[in-house]
């Protein structure tokens, strides 16, 4: 038996817009289920996102939702980053490049200690991307 780990965002409106973005930059599959499509909701938000995700050949895989009016929503401050480590330079610094667009730069992408290539930034959803070239411990 196996486990696997995904990444489940939680958003407040903009979950359909996030995912595309990602799908945009990492291509793959995309799955979206508005609040209409699944019954018992909010007319305000029918057109929000219940359950969303993206996967990709190459692994990548992220989920996410508009969390509904009726609960208790705050992104907070530095709750959670996702994390995207890839084999190669060319591999990483081509995510950064689409994944940087609209966003604010937290640590630029370059050589570090630890990695050939590692860069942080918040995306124009607010959420935070840990960029890096994975190496053997």
């Amino acid at each position: 038996m196996s486990v696997k780990s995904v990444t489940h965002i939680n958003l407040q409106g903009n979950a359909r817009q996030a995912l595309e973005a990602y799908h945009s930059v990492f291509g793959g599959q995309i799955a979206l289920v508005a609040y209409k499509d699944a019954g018992g909701h909010e007319p305000a938000q029918a057109e929000q996102i219940m359950w969303g995700q993206v996967v990709s050949e190459n692994g990548f895989h992220v989920m996410a939702h508009d969390v509904p009016d009726t609960m208790n929503w705050s992104q907070g401050e530095n709750a959670y980053f996702v994390s995207l480590r890839g084999d190669t330079a060319d591999e990483i610094s081509g995510y950064w490049g689409k994944l940087s667009h609209g966003a604010t730069i937290i640590q630029p992408l370059a050589p570090s200690s630890w990695s050939p290539l590692y860069g942080m930034l918040k995306d124009r959803f607010g959420v935070t991307w840990v960029l890096d070239v994975a190496v053997a411990p």
